[in-house]
């Protein structure tokens, strides 16, 4: 009885406490999810920023700002790369028009062949349709508006926020290991170097992959003579960083244009190709490239990414697993916290030889009895 008496307070507390840091994560979402993502990046520019200090004396505060200044530079060029194929897409646009408005009429006839549903019918369905439109679209406006200035507002938090950092690193480690006690010192040291080393590798071996995915899409797009294969190999690439979900937008967009550009069965191919590169990238990629040595199982995984998107959107999808495998270390090296640490991990087989071993000591024993 009085073990049940004690699960219970603590069980409420543990719900009390998650539903209240899901609340404050909701409110703070437009400071926490650049502060998150900012911390990642601080991580990632780490060793330019230590080598700019040891190497060239540069100061701290000039070294972060030129790691900031670097990591702009990237970002910028591929946001220019992007902005060039969608001007090409943007130049071919009356055409696509065109070809989506034959197709437009081609599945209306399907539609009144198939389901014997008149063409008056349809276009009186898509002229209510189109007036309930019209009658949001000052609110349609308004939250594009508002999704523009949330991303620049988004970006400028995670330039700060990376800088001060990056400067401050010292002091806040400082802090980290100050506000435990003494003969936890050294446990939270090696935590620390833990997750910058495998928060590193993570995001290196992210972008690696993004890389191969996109070069891998623009190859076999080309060859198969899909138009725009750049852009459509780009933003394959850039989508697969969220995990699961990512590729199957990709696969939409695709889809979309393929059919608008170049009809039915060349869409086909390219579903064939994608799913021929996901299964690439699921099983090969994903285990040699990123190579996490923190590995979340597909189940976490799944749910981090739900939970991810409910509470702060594509900025969550993103941030779930590296955050998750920073819960998992620390899990795995605190005692009370290591059935979480299995839990969240992947099922270790049992060693054959080891096996095989435990089983003829039992058996001898039985002989021995």
């Amino acid at each position: 009885m009085k073990d049940k008496l004690s699960f219970l307070p603590k069980l409420a507390l543990v719900l009390f406490c998650l539903i209240s840091l899901t609340y404050i994560a909701i409110l703070g979402h437009s400071l926490l999810a650049p502060l998150l993502f900012s911390f990642l990046m601080a991580i990632l520019l780490l060793p330019v920023g230590n080598f700019l200090e040891r190497r060239l004396k540069f100061k701290r505060s000039l070294s972060t700002l030129v790691s900031v200044i670097l990591m702009i530079a990237v970002i910028g060029g591929i946001i220019y790369f992007f902005g060039n194929q969608l001007s090409d897409l943007w130049a071919d646009w009356p055409l696509l028009k065109e070809k989506a408005n034959v197709s437009y009429h081609e599945l209306q006839k399907w539609i009144s062949h198939t389901f014997g549903i008149n063409s008056q019918k349809q276009l009186d369905y898509l002229n209510d349709s189109t007036e309930k439109a019209l009658a949001t679209s000052a609110a349609i406006v308004a939250t594009t508006l508002s999704t523009l200035s949330s991303t620049l507002l988004f970006l400028g938090f995670t330039l700060l926020f990376t800088f001060f950092i990056l400067n401050y690193r010292r002091v806040l480690f400082t802090f980290l290991t100050s506000v435990f006690s003494e003969e936890h010192k050294e446990k939270v040291s090696e935590i620390v170097s833990q997750i910058q080393y495998i928060i590193k590798k993570y995001i290196i071996g992210l972008f690696l992959q993004m890389l191969i995915v996109t070069v891998l899409m623009i190859t076999v797009l080309s060859l198969l003579g899909v138009k725009y294969a750049v852009l459509l190999g780009l933003v394959a690439g850039i989508f697969n960083v969220v995990p699961y979900l990512g590729i199957f937008f990709a696969l939409l967009v695709s889809c979309l244009i393929t059919f608008a550009t170049a009809g039915a069965g060349k869409m086909l191919l390219v579903l064939i190709a994608y799913v021929g590169v996901h299964a690439i990238d699921g099983n090969v990629l994903m285990p040699l490239v990123v190579g996490s040595k923190v590995k979340i199982n597909a189940l976490f995984a799944f749910i981090g990414i739900v939970v991810g998107e409910m509470i702060w959107g594509i900025s969550g999808m993103f941030l779930c697993i590296p955050y998750l495998a920073m819960l998992k270390i620390i899990f795995d090296r605190v005692d009370s916290l290591k059935p979480w640490g299995i839990l969240m991990g992947e099922e270790h087989k049992p060693d054959k030889k080891k096996r095989v071993y435990r089983i003829t000591k039992k058996i001898k024993l039985e002989e021995k009895d």
